[in-house]
């Protein structure tokens, strides 16, 4: 994860209202895997493999090198994840064809289904709750989404960061 270095601490405020928006975050998504549940039985799949089927699900055809990369996990990690999953008959690997040593990660047939499912659920409901913000509070929420895409993408790993590799279990 990058942060901002210098010669000074973050500003008490600055504090406060990143613990206050990773709090809200979290319980948006735990809210939200509540309302839906989850794609795949509870014990079926570990959160790091959740989180690699769905990103596998948002960009088919990556390859492993590349989800390693985006999950800020090890590459040898996400390769085992990988087996796990293609054992498990949820994603495949197919052979690159320019260049035969990479392989490319996509869905099963049969997992993609239950994994749009699930997305389309916690759209449903997360719809469902904005609705009943006043319009107001909607344009608040259609300004704020950019914003805080612009924090994840601050503190994405920078590529070549020693800590791009680090074996932190994504939130599912």
């Amino acid at each position: 994860m990058r942060t901002r270095t210098g010669p000074s601490s973050p500003a008490p405020a600055d504090l406060v209202l990143a613990d206050s928006l990773l709090t809200a975050v979290g319980q948006l998504r735990r809210h939200g895997r509540r309302l839906a549940g989850g794609p795949f039985p509870v014990t079926a799949l570990s959160g790091a493999q959740i989180e690699l089927v769905r990103l596998v699900r948002r960009r088919p055809g990556l390859s492993v090198a590349e989800a390693a990369a985006e999950l800020g996990l090890a590459p040898n990690t996400v390769s085992t994840l990988v087996g796990q999953l293609a054992e498990a008959d949820v994603l495949t690997r197919l052979i690159d064809p320019q260049d035969r040593r990479v392989a490319r990660l996509t869905l099963t047939t049969h997992a993609r289904e239950r994994v749009e499912r699930w997305r389309d659920q916690r759209a449903s409901a997360t719809a469902g709750a904005i609705a009943d913000l006043d319009s107001s509070q909607r344009a608040e929420l259609e300004r704020a989404v950019p914003i805080i895409a612009r924090l994840a993408a601050a503190l994405a790993p920078a590529p070549g960061d020693p800590q791009d590799a680090q074996e932190e279990v994504p939130d599912a």
